[in-house]
């Protein structure tokens, strides 16, 4: 069973390696299999393991956690990279600076959950909800479509692309069809990110850099902007309507597609 394990999270890594599968993997997983979809282990089992670590960071590097309920947990500085998550429940567990560097996070709860730090670099976190959730000065570089945050503090989060290596410029957070509403960006770093079709209503986008983000079909209601950066986001479709603070953002007059955006 070991070398089984060990044979799907190396093929995992392997496809991550790829930078364009690196955030499309769902063809290339069986979801329903017991490797993303069951776990080996209990919440009881975890607790014993936080016990014995005495403060420890954990590893559960590989582990599948699929469907249990970690929820309040002290998971902070744990290795959860490659781990399966697959709607567990994590509402309030501390995962701050916590690694869940190409995790399967589908559908999972993290409501209120603490991931101040952590780095999600490439997980694939698809329809998790993060309500209320910290994720100040996280690496946000994952796949959060359909997620919802609403709520979240996102300060400082880093979801930038990394345009110094081309190859790794594919890999930037993916916010399609997210919920963020009044949630907490200020600083964020989102620069070519995919945020089409997010409803970012009343959220503090306050000195966020959305460098070349695409914003097509997004909803920027009542958003506030001072010294953001827009520079060619894509705002084909988006609703930029009683935005706060537009006056002071930078790149408003060197978006694309602005005349396709609704205003005021």
């Amino acid at each position: 069973m070991r070398s089984r394990r060990s044979a799907v999270a190396v093929g995992l890594a392997a496809a991550l390696s790829l930078p364009a599968a690196a955030q499309d993997m769902m063809r290339h997983v069986d979801l329903s299999s017991p490797e993303m979809a069951q776990a080996e282990t209990t919440r009881e089992a975890v607790e014993a393991m936080i016990a014995a670590a005495a403060g420890q960071p954990l590893d559960l590097s590989g582990k599948r956690l699929s469907g249990l309920d970690l929820s309040g947990l002290d998971l902070a500085q744990a290795n959860l990279r490659l781990a399966r998550l697959n709607r567990a429940k994590l509402r309030g567990t501390d995962l701050t600076g916590a690694t869940l560097d190409q995790a399967w996070a589908l559908e999972a709860d993290f409501t209120g959950a603490k991931l101040g730090g952590a780095s999600l670099f490439a997980m694939q976190g698809r329809g998790a909800v993060l309500v209320k959730a910290d994720l100040s000065r996280a690496r946000l570089v994952a796949d959060l479509t359909g997620s919802d945050l609403t709520g979240a503090r996102l300060r400082e989060a880093r979801g930038g692309a990394d345009m110094r290596n081309q190859s790794m410029g594919l890999i930037r957070a993916v916010l399609i069809s997210v919920k963020l509403d009044g949630a907490d960006l200020s600083g964020a770093d989102l620069s070519r990110g995919k945020l089409d079709f997010a409803s970012l209503k009343g959220a503090d986008l306050s000195g966020a850099n959305l460098t070349g983000a695409d914003l097509s079909g997004a909803d920027l209601t009542g958003a506030r902007l001072a010294g953001a950066t827009l520079t060619g986001a894509d705002v084909s479709g988006a609703r930029l309507v009683r935005l706060v603070g537009a006056e002071a953002a930078h790149g408003l007059d060197a978006v694309v597609n602005g005349d396709r955006a609704r205003r005021d």
